[in-house]
């Protein structure tokens, strides 16, 4: 059973940084691609950014050059490091992968950044 779950959200000033984990468990996240979702208040669920199974790393135009996402493979954890918030970042963050047809979400851990 594929499990995912995710820690690191809180609340943070505009301008600081958070880091989010996603732990795997039932699945290497060394044999898929794995995403970072958000989802604000009555606005549809983005993509924010994807690693891949070779470790290439993409990101939404508004996060790049503030967000990275990186991956553990001892710890088969990813993390989603967000620097120089803003307020518009504030949602709850998922995380995302796929196997075998089926999709596995985190339960989401929501980040809030203040003006």
């Amino acid at each position: 059973q594929v499990q995912l779950v995710e820690s690191g959200g809180g609340l943070v000033q505009a301008g600081g940084s958070l880091r989010l984990s996603c732990a795997a468990s039932g699945i290497s996240f060394r044999i898929v691609a794995t995403d970072w979702y958000r989802q604000a208040p009555e606005k549809q669920r983005e993509l924010v950014a994807t690693i891949t199974s070779g470790g290439s790393t993409n990101y939404a135009d508004s996060v790049k050059g503030r967000f990275t996402i990186s991956r553990d493979n001892a710890k088969n954890t990813v993390y989603l490091q967000m620097n120089s918030l803003k307020p518009e970042d504030t949602a709850v963050y998922y995380c995302r992968t796929a196997w075998s047809i089926r999709d596995y979400w985190g339960q989401g851990t929501q980040v809030t950044v203040s003006s």
